[in-house]
């Protein structure tokens, strides 16, 4: 599948994100969890991969079955303020 610069950068931007979950990626751009992890192994750098993956093993977050239901958005309110 090739993704524009725009498209890859907007996937690798929702994968770091804590409270968007890998459910939102595959609907927005047909990525399962195992796929976003390989893109992000080519996308990042070694040092960089490795900082991700420990970061989001962890998150239930990352899962919406595992999130608490209470997080009902996918980003915090101040992520997207014009500044």
């Amino acid at each position: 599948m090739m993704l524009s610069h725009e498209c890859e950068s907007r996937i690798i931007e929702m994968a770091w994100e804590d409270r968007t979950p890998f459910e939102a990626i595959k609907l927005q751009y047909g990525l399962s969890e195992p796929q976003v992890i390989a893109f992000m192994r080519t996308k990042l750098k070694t040092n960089s991969f490795k900082l991700w993956r420990k970061r989001v093993a962890g998150r239930t977050t990352k899962h919406t079955k595992l999130r608490d239901p209470n997080v009902i958005r996918a980003y915090c309110k101040t992520q997207y303020k014009h500044r």
